[in-house]
């Protein structure tokens, strides 16, 4: 019934732990692919996966993403539904359980998402996806958008038929091809909903952090903007697209300033700070703009001290 698909790269340390949840479910009509997606730790993969490894379908291939590494299961995928599971999250032993039982008791959903323990290196430890990432009112198109609902993809149980309407995953994009699948899904149709019952076991981990703001706001543009070419949009949702971008653009352009402003390149961080003010006018950066043209290295020094650069902004830094 259920066909649960788990990429992995640079997994081998937890996948373990991952593939324990999923067989300790108390749903049992489920089939388990696991797609090593290029890892460059596959024999130690291969050592993790050996307990399991007659009760798993197999595929390795080139590392595409991990929009590649799902689109290669499903497209071994037998289940009615299919279920994504990333290598190092868990699911509760009742997880599969309680989304089929919604979808069941819901006539007409094709997809559903659940809430999910934040664990691990973070400060939100111990409290829930939907604390921090509310999903308020229905899934749609237009909510999808503007984030007031946000699909966690290890919580996700969809019918397979609806994301091959949809197309699958796009693998051109390396990250937020799960978004990108949500909002066509939406678009088509699909009907989606979700469960506040925490189902799931996020893992958050030092060595997994995600990339510079600068890179993820730029990732987060390019996605939309391929939604725009992907789908044809009515005038209103062509509008709300645009505001989101607009809104990420200011953004994009306040981290870029704040990357000048760590590098006493005042110049270049005034012009973002500028362009930024020019898309989405806000007090604060109004306040930083006339701090910066009076004092520019004191400012800087402030900001260092009140903000030091994470471990990602160093990395990206360095680069």
């Amino acid at each position: 019934m259920v066909s649960v698909i788990i990429p992995a790269f640079r997994a081998a340390g937890y996948i373990a732990e991952t593939l324990a949840s999923v067989f300790n479910q108390t749903y049992k009509d489920i089939e388990v692919i696991v797609v090593n997606d290029g890892s460059p730790d596959t024999a130690d993969l291969v050592r993790a996966i050996a307990p399991w490894r007659s009760r798993i379908v197999y595929i390795e291939q080139e590392n595409g993403g991990a929009g590649a590494a799902r689109n290669a299961g499903l497209a071994v995928a037998r289940g009615e539904y299919v279920a994504f599971l990333d290598a190092d999250d868990r699911w509760l032993p009742h997880c599969l359980e309680a989304q089929m039982r919604h979808i069941e008791q819901r006539p007409g959903c094709e997809m559903v998402y659940a809430n999910a323990l934040l664990t691990g290196d973070t400060h939100l430890a111990g409290r829930t996806f939907m604390d921090t990432t509310p999903s308020e009112g229905p899934v749609s198109f237009s909510t999808l958008l503007s984030e007031q609902c946000t699909v966690l993809t290890s919580a996700v149980v969809v019918r397979r038929d609806a994301v091959e309407r949809a197309g699958r995953f796009d693998p051109s994009l390396r990250r937020g091809q799960d978004f990108d699948l949500w909002v066509r899904l939406a678009h088509q149709g699909t009907r989606i909903e979700y469960q506040r019952e925490p189902l799931v076991e996020r893992i958050v981990r030092a060595d997994g952090l995600s990339a510079d703001p600068v890179t993820e706001l730029e990732r987060a543009i390019r996605v939309l903007n391929g939604i725009r070419t992907k789908l044809a949009l009515q005038p209103d949702d062509c509008s709300m697209l645009q505001q989101r971008v607009t809104r990420l653009g200011a953004a994009l352009d306040l981290e870029r300033g704040k990357r000048c402003l760590r590098a006493g390149r005042f110049d270049a961080a005034r012009r973002h700070f500028q362009r930024s003010m020019a898309l989405v006018p806000r007090w604060k950066l109004r306040l930083v703009l006339a701090f910066m043209s009076i004092a520019p290295r004191t400012f800087q020094r402030v900001y260092l001290r009140l903000r030091p650069p994470t471990r990602a902004e160093s990395l990206a830094a360095q680069a």
